[in-house]
């Protein structure tokens, strides 16, 4: 989402952007901070599964309205869309109607930060439509207010997030991998998440020299940061939802150089080497209707 410009279709009153989905492929969970919040450091890493929002400014009203084509996605001015059209007009000064139209493709409660790459491409496209001049840093200063994970897409494709997600130092992942997502259907609160990862641990694990020195390397290799790839979180959710773990196996089973818990969950991704073996394991999971699989690949860095 570094470069919307080019991923977006201009008119003098509208343009659509479009919002990737992200994985976390180091996600640790260090110490609580004193607003109550925990630090965390994570490696995160867009893939190419992406929601759709039109933007259109409106001349036949003063307001934000909202529309998207999951009935089930609240449109009222808690939904991050809104929430983040309403933080730039309010951070611009603007006064001015906004349409937009959100089309759902990444799963909701996922673990997959579909809500806040739509916030974050939101912002990305009033910067634009609006003709704001702002930086990445300040949109990300914006967004930020709205969610922990926003910061990150201003930086994409990959980037080390640490604090409370407002720390975000972009690293380059040399060439590219297939990932396999397999969502079971059902979310997984994050609040809840962090309360069994609380009940369930009896101390907090410093951040590793392996994991540390991921973020003083100019270009990482795939197959460094698979090595040490880990989710804090695994242990607490899957012995709620034996049924993750299971999918986390079979994905090993089938091939996968690392499979792992995105963010809270409920989404498990193998990482995979090519599009061959990714699609096989995609076909393999199709016997199981409930579960939404999706096979999708990471931007090439270079």
């Amino acid at each position: 989402m570094t470069n919307p410009s080019s991923r977006s279709t201009v008119l003098p009153t509208s343009l659509t952007v479009f919002a990737p989905a992200k994985i976390n492929l180091v996600l640790r969970i260090l110490d609580r901070r004193p607003d109550g919040y925990h630090n965390l450091w994570s490696l995160m890493q867009i893939v190419q599964l992406e929601d759709e929002l039109s933007i259109s400014l409106s001349d036949k009203h003063s307001s934000i309205a909202l529309q998207c084509d999951d009935s089930s996605l609240k449109t009222d001015p808690s939904n991050l869309v809104y929430r983040a059209a309403a933080a730039v007009l309010e951070h611009s000064g603007r006064v001015i109607g906004l349409d937009l139209v959100l089309a759902k493709r990444i799963p909701m409660g996922a673990g997959l930060g579909g809500g806040s790459s739509d916030a974050a491409a939101t912002i990305i496209g009033l910067n634009q439509l609006l003709n704001l001049g702002w930086s990445m840093k300040k949109m990300a200063h914006v967004g930020q207010a709205l969610g922990s994970d926003v910061p990150f897409f201003f930086f994409a494709p990959s980037a080390i997030v640490e604090g409370r997600g407002e720390k975000v130092d972009p690293v380059q992942i040399k060439g590219s991998r297939w990932v396999v997502l397999v969502n079971p259907g059902f979310p997984v609160e994050t609040k809840w998440a962090y309360q069994q990862l609380s009940i369930s641990r009896t101390e907090v694990r410093p951040l590793s020299e392996a994991h540390a020195a991921l973020g003083k390397t100019s270009a990482l290799s795939w197959e460094s940061v698979l090595h040490v790839a880990e989710n804090d979180f695994e242990t607490a959710v899957f012995k709620t939802h034996p049924a993750l773990h299971r999918i986390k196996q079979k994905l090993f089973a089938e091939g996968a150089e690392a499979a792992l818990l995105s963010g809270s969950g409920a989404t498990v991704f193998g990482v995979f080497r090519d599009e061959t073996a990714a699609r096989q394991a995609q076909a393999s999971f199709q016997t199981e209707p409930h579960l939404k699989v999706y096979a999708v690949s990471t931007p090439s860095d270079f």
